[in-house]
């Protein structure tokens, strides 16, 4: 053994860095310029087009956010991320919008689309912050792994630390007497180690691993490669790290399952009402319309995901890059269906007995799989953050050249061009690092990433189908969002007048609710049924939780004369909404979180129809150069692409007939044959995944 991990796991990671570094060291010298360097010289054929998309859109800290969900929610939770599900049909006309435009980045379309390079490059400023807070998420996961695979003894915690983890199995074990009732003296003694454990300071172990040192190490092999290959680099590695990804999705399945008994002792182990695929809003924070909510707020956002423009840009035409699209991401929903079965196998066998949800997938590795198995899981979890991250940085690094520092130096080599992009891919990469340390909650960061995209989405999405939409109604409808969306949500919370404000840190009234279940080994045991499977009823107890903050804790949870205090992010939609005087004490956790998602997809549509109509429109000319392209498909070679972009210029007028509604503002094509069997065919494929869902939650 060696930092807590045997040396077989060891050999296995470092030979999969030692792979990941040659292939970078290959990759740069195909690199002749820029073009190269980002785009791998728009020469993707369908293969590698599928493995760009699985590894880009499949991130190791995503498979812990369902476990992680499923575990504190149900199968219900899975909707964290399994929503994407629903919007995968729609991948079919962005990735064809995205592969048309014949950009680099959505910061070129920004500078293109609206006449403005300050648009551009607010997208740019806008989307490397956003960077750091990406970065962080897959440096939080991939740490938060090893850090539960390296636990310490209690023996060799500090005295602190065992008081916590101590602290953690009484809070534990007073809030599963909380249904039966708790005397005074327990309910006082409940309160203050809920407050403690809102504020995390309980813990259920502690590790050998540093965080930090983790990190950097990490930064650096990401780093090394990322800035010698390339996008094509990345293509190439994705290709391995799908295979990866693949084994680290399923290897801990068969482990978990002899572990409880096979399918029919998970069900004898865990509640039925947990198997529901729309949670119920009393036993869950994912009922149906929280779930909608959360899939439009997504689908507004998905077109301002930095790598969208150049991951099908990339591809040899519209086709390919559409095909590797959907064929990467329906790949990658058959996954999720595995990591939610990760999360019931996780509440069968460790029930309340974690204090930090992230650390499932850790745990379960560390506690299910032999020496060499380990070791394999680590690489594909690395592997998928690795991809991701590569992928990602090489977008920003496209950003921060093409809309920010190419307008003021704009005579330079391409060589000093590739330079500066390799020193931002670095910048952007040790800077996710102040994120992971700061923040600790993986939900926190998933529902800010989910929100704030749509802030320049609903601009992509409307002004690739409206031309009447304008530069001034974008940055209004922008600087507005951006205000709403991610500014007070962060700055509230640090201001002692609002976090300590009573009408601010307001929350909902406290439920108990009956129900009907199905009996498990466990009532059993307590004598509470006779057999398995036998009708009984539950009292389920719903605890007040946060309005306009995320959670509600006393400041000193040590003492209970200490004021309460707001905790975690200040949720600014559902504090406008309750500008207009609507009473929301009363309302379910899983109705505010649907409030706030729908306020996200739908407001910065509203500002940019309205802003529209009374802001100064784009000229036509520039406009008919745009859209000439999105009527012009890709043609085979260069030159010949660029002959048939001169003629639909010089004649934009024949693609009225292309329209849904000639001679009006609305872009919308005609549909094709090819359309209806790539958007239909994708939902049918949407309901093929429900099925095999619905037949892994119910198999017994």
């Amino acid at each position: 053994m060696l930092f807590g991990l045997h040396i077989i796991d060891l050999a296995i990671i470092l030979v999969f860095i030692v792979i990941m570094l040659f292939i970078g060291m290959k990759a740069e010298k195909k690199n002749k310029d820029t073009n190269d360097f980002f785009l791998a010289g728009r020469k993707l054929g369908k293969a590698y087009q599928f493995f760009l998309n699985f590894g880009t859109s499949t991130h190791a800290d995503q498979a812990v956010a369902v476990s992680r969900e499923v575990y504190r929610q149900g199968i219900g939770g899975m909707w964290i991320q399994f929503l994407v599900l629903f919007l995968t049909p729609f991948y079919w006309f962005s990735t064809f919008f995205f592969r048309r435009v014949r950009l680099t980045t959505i910061g070129d379309y920004f500078t293109e689309r609206f006449n403005s390079k300050f648009l551009g490059g607010s997208y740019a400023v806008f989307t490397l912050l956003m960077a750091l807070l990406g970065g962080g998420v897959g440096y939080m996961v991939a740490a938060k792994t090893m850090v539960a695979m390296t636990p310490k003894p209690i023996e060799a915690c500090t005295p602190a630390e065992q008081r916590s983890i101590s602290e953690f199995k009484e809070f534990r074990a007073l809030r599963t007497q909380l249904a039966a009732g708790l005397s005074a003296d327990q309910k006082i003694r409940y309160d203050q180690l809920s407050d403690k454990d809102k504020k995390h300071e309980l813990h259920s172990f502690f590790s050998y691993t540093n965080e930090l040192w983790f990190y950097l190490i990490f930064v650096l092999v990401v780093g090394l490669y990322t800035m010698m290959g390339g996008f094509r680099a990345a293509a190439i590695t994705d290709a391995i790290q799908g295979i990866l990804i693949l084994i680290f999705s399923l290897i801990l399945i068969p482990a978990g399952l002899s572990r409880v008994g096979g399918f029919s002792g998970l069900h004898a182990n865990v509640p039925d009402y947990v198997f529901q695929l729309f949670g119920s809003s009393t036993t869950s924070e994912y009922a149906w319309y929280t779930i909608l909510a959360m899939a439009m707020a997504n689908l507004v956002s998905i077109v301002a995901v930095v790598t969208g423009m150049q991951t099908a840009g990339s591809a040899k035409n519209e086709n390919t890059a559409r095909i590797g699209m959907i064929g990467g991401m329906f790949t990658k929903r058959v996954i999720m269906v595995f990591w939610a079965l990760a999360g019931l196998l996780a509440i069968a066998i460790y029930g309340g007995t974690l204090s930090d949800p992230d650390l499932i997938w850790g745990v379960m590795t560390n506690d299910l799989l032999l020496p060499g198995a380990i070791g394999l899981m680590l690489a594909g979890i690395l592997a998928a953050n690795m991809s991701s991250l590569g992928a990602t940085s090489i977008s920003y690094a496209a950003l921060f050249i093409r809309n920010l520092y190419k307008p003021f130096y704009p005579d330079k080599s391409e060589k000093h061009y590739l330079t500066v992009g390799r020193i931002v891919i670095g910048f952007t990469l040790v800077g996710g690092i102040g994120i992971a340390l700061k923040v600790d909650n993986l939900l926190t960061l998933f529902q800010y990433i989910i929100s704030i995209p749509a802030i320049f989405g609903a601009s992509v999405w409307l002004g690739f189908m409206w031309r009447r939409v304008t530069k001034w109604a974008v940055i209004i409808q922008v600087v507005a969002c951006l205000t709403i969306y991610a500014i007070i949500p962060n700055i509230f919370p640090s201001i002692p007048s609002i976090s300590h404000n009573p009408a601010m840190i307001v929350q909902t009234e406290p439920r108990e609710t009956t129900i009907t279940t199905k009996a498990l080994q466990s009532d059993v045991d307590a004598g509470k049924a006779v057999k398995v499977g036998e009708k009984i009823s539950k009292t389920v107890t719903s605890p007040p939780v946060g309005i306009f903050f995320d959670k509600v804790a006393r400041e000193n949870p040590d003492d209970l004369n200490s004021p309460k205090v707001g905790v975690d992010r200040f949720h600014a939609e559902i504090w406008v909404i309750s500008w207009f005087g609507f009473d929301l004490t009363h309302l379910k956790k899983a109705q505010l979180v649907a409030m706030r998602f729908f306020f996200d997809a739908l407001f910065p549509f509203l500002l940019l129809f309205l802003l529209s109509l009374i802001t100064k429109p784009i000229s036509k000319i520039s406009l008919d150069n745009f859209f000439a392209k999105m009527h012009t498909p890709v043609q085979p070679t260069p030159e010949e692409d660029e002959a048939a972009l001169v003629k639909a210029r010089a004649n934009f007028a024949q693609f009225e007939k292309e329209k849904m509604f000639p001679k009006s503002n609305w872009e919308f094509r005609k549909w094709k044959r090819l359309d209806y069997i790539g958007f239909f065919g994708s939902w049918a494929l949407v309901g093929c995944v429900i099925l095999f869902l619905w037949f892994i939650v119910s198999v017994k």
